[in-house]
């Protein structure tokens, strides 16, 4: 028995799990969208950080967690988000609720902390993310909230975070909640009429400047980014863009569709990973204002042409490398997972194995039509399962985030941090040709050769190659 083969999946996994094009008859739905399963060590974080990750790039404002100091170690600075200004995001401000504070309550300590942060920092606005003690011991965060805010002229939003509430999925939605009490209290006479949010953008590296630079030379205005290198008076006023792009879906969504339900703004599901997906993204805001601005489309086809100009010649070098390799992927949202796909396809590359950690039936329907078959698909999988996966397909490249990273190496597999904790921008065109790089780097490296699974499949012309 090899090491797949003693890897037994749980059997109540089974329903979330699926391979692409086999079979006659239409496969079951995979099961997700739900709870993780009890002892399956899942992936996925919890509602606090969910809430966490999201408004944190919101840079001008104060944030603190109110708990223990560990709920605000875990999340601090996990983000790659980079600030064009204030840096007042980057620090971890706690109450650091002890065992006194748990048994009288943490009331008093929170409306302390909030004035004195206030006080010394000066923010445009503050979040409170509550955490799963708060929930437990009944402080009224609200009200604390609303106390300080009168008290200091600015807006004090309580996050209803409790890590124990559900996924990091739910704490998407309670992020949504809490930032967009901000929205609709600015002034929006000023803005041009081709106008746009980026909602799920998070600037990454720096990547919400690269995509805000092709709109600019487009000729489209960006209200706001909801959060990367995010400011409050933007986010104040981005009910008056005429368009939403939700990069980000499973964080996103919700807000989206608020703001299309109380300002009549729609939306549309976008990415910006990839030459198609980039592409497609410029294409469709273009089609959009097309009759306020005809030129808008020209621009958009001169913008894309340039830019992909610049890396097809680097890019074919890739792929003829490249070509036949094979890669897992495992990352947060679906979008990004799609994108990947498509990604991997330019360079040559095969998936041999996809999952998401907040996809929905429809999402997963659309990974089993564009996979090729025999690509395993999986919903909120566990470290057993990619093991096992990643052994029975041997894969050439892990694509996935911090909690995926150790699996990759003790399995002996190059790996790519796609997630956000990384500080290598791969949104945008530009993004593109440092994801093939670091693809190239990864599954290339002569260090392969030296893990015993790996060896005879790495013969000494990998040396060759690696140095070409």
């Amino acid at each position: 028995m090899n090491a797949a083969q003693s890897i037994k999946i749980l059997p109540a996994r089974a329903a979330s799990i699926t391979v692409a094009g086999t079979g006659s008859a239409a496969p079951a739905p995979l099961a997700c969208d739900r709870n993780s399963l009890a002892g399956s060590v899942t992936q996925r974080a919890c509602a606090f950080c969910g809430s966490r990750v999201i408004l944190y790039p919101i840079a001008d404002a104060l944030h603190l967690v109110h708990g223990p100091i560990g709920c605000a170690a875990y999340t601090w600075d996990i983000r790659g988000a980079q600030s064009s200004g204030s840096q007042l995001f980057r620090n971890s401000f706690s109450t650091d609720l002890q065992e006194m504070d748990v048994i009288y309550g943490g009331e008093k300590k929170l409306g302390a902390a909030l004035r004195e942060l206030i006080a010394r920092h000066s923010p445009k606005a503050a979040f409170v993310y509550s955490t799963c003690i708060v929930g437990l011991i009944g402080d009224d965060v609200e009200a604390i909230c609303k106390e300080v805010s009168a008290a200091t002229g600015i807006p004090v939003i309580p996050v209803a975070s409790e890590g124990f509430k559900g996924t990091k999925k739910t704490g998407y939605r309670a992020a949504c909640d809490a930032v967009y009490r901000l929205i609709g209290t600015g002034d929006i006479g000023d803005l041009p009429p081709v106008s746009i949010n980026l909602l799920g953008d998070f600037n990454i590296a720096g990547e919400t400047w690269v995509i805000r630079d092709y709109f600019k030379r487009m000729g489209v205005h960006v209200v706001a980014t909801l959060t990367g290198d995010g400011r409050v008076d933007a986010i104040r006023r981005c009910h008056g863009a005429k368009l939403n792009l939700v990069q980000c879906s499973g964080s996103m969504t919700s807000l989206a569709k608020m703001l299309e339900k109380d300002h009549g703004i729609p939306f549309r599901r976008v990415s910006f990973f990839g030459i198609e997906d980039m592409s497609a993204a410029l294409y469709e805001v273009a089609a959009f204002f097309a009759p306020q601005d005809p030129g808008l489309p020209g621009r958009t086809q001169t913008v894309v042409r340039e830019e992909i100009e610049k890396l097809m010649p680097e890019l074919r070098r890739y792929r003829e490398k490249l070509a036949g390799k094979k890669a897992a992927i495992y990352v947060g949202g679906a979008f990004k997972a799609f994108s990947l796909v498509r990604a991997l396809r330019t360079l040559g590359m095969t998936t041999a194995l996809v999952g998401t950690q907040t996809g929905d039936k429809d999402d997963y329907e659309m990974l089993r039509q564009m996979c090729d078959p025999g690509t395993v698909i999986v919903d909120d999988s566990n470290p057993l399962e990619l093991a096992k996966f990643c052994l029975e397909k041997d894969v050439d490249l892990f694509i996935g985030g911090v909690k995926e990273r150790p699996i990759a190496y003790k399995l002996g597999i190059g790996f790519c941090d796609h997630n956000h904790e990384r500080k290598e921008a791969l949104a945008g065109y530009v993004g593109m040709l440092n994801f093939a790089r670091e693809v190239y780097a990864s599954v290339m490296s002569p260090v392969w050769q030296y893990t015993p699974r790996r060896a005879q499949r790495h013969a000494p012309r990998h040396h060759e190659e690696a140095a070409a």
